[in-house]
């Protein structure tokens, strides 16, 4: 079983290094998001709790987002292992997944940060929207510079946290998320093969 948590601000390569694990290793990717509209279409009990916060315009707690991670990571399709993406985003969300996964005899493998240059992420952001304008795809509505320094400042206050929190008990492991894809997803399977 492989359980993966990625760390790393907006635009350093998280998800296409999730998407390449899930077909490498039959595991699954969780996004927050997708799990609570999963929850809240599925009416389980914690989804209905959900519908209630988010019909009432309120933001969803801790508590019942990690409720919704905590029933989602026991479905037969996380058998193999999950990957945590944009989940923990802050300490106390960090510290009831360490409890529910005791609780389930479950750790995680590793704890994985896409270290970046902000500058420079910024402009392969950038580079990215002028892509797919040309292309005459769309472009994302986070691919503008000030979308992009409003989720930085988010990620530094909340996210960037975590990073001590896991540092402290020894599971973190930082991957330049500036080296080409195939380097980065290199390291990565150097980090899991060490871990399982």
């Amino acid at each position: 079983m492989m359980n993966i948590v990625f760390l790393g601000p907006p635009g350093a390569g998280k998800g296409t290094q999730s998407t390449r694990l899930v077909e490498k290793y039959g595991i699954c990717q969780l996004s927050t998001g997708d799990m609570l509209r999963a929850a809240v279409k599925a009416g389980t009990p914690v989804g209905l709790k959900a519908k209630a916060v988010m019909e009432a315009g309120e933001l969803v707690s801790d508590e019942i987002v990690i409720g919704i991670v905590s029933d989602r990571i026991e479905e037969p399709d996380c058998s193999k292992g999950f990957i945590l993406d944009g989940f923990p985003r802050t300490l106390k969300q960090a510290e009831a997944l360490d409890e529910r996964l005791a609780e389930k005899n479950m750790t995680l493998t590793a704890v994985i940060e896409l270290v970046v240059d902000e500058d420079r992420l910024l402009s392969r952001i950038e580079k990215r929207a002028a892509e797919a304008a040309a292309a005459g795809d769309p472009v994302r509505k986070d691919d503008t510079p000030q979308a992009f320094k409003e989720r930085m400042e988010a990620y530094r206050a909340q996210t960037a946290p975590l990073s001590a929190y896991y540092s402290r008990t020894g599971r973190l492991n930082t991957v330049d998320g500036m080296k080409s894809i195939e380097a980065v997803a290199s390291e990565i399977d150097e980090i899991l093969v060490a871990g399982t």
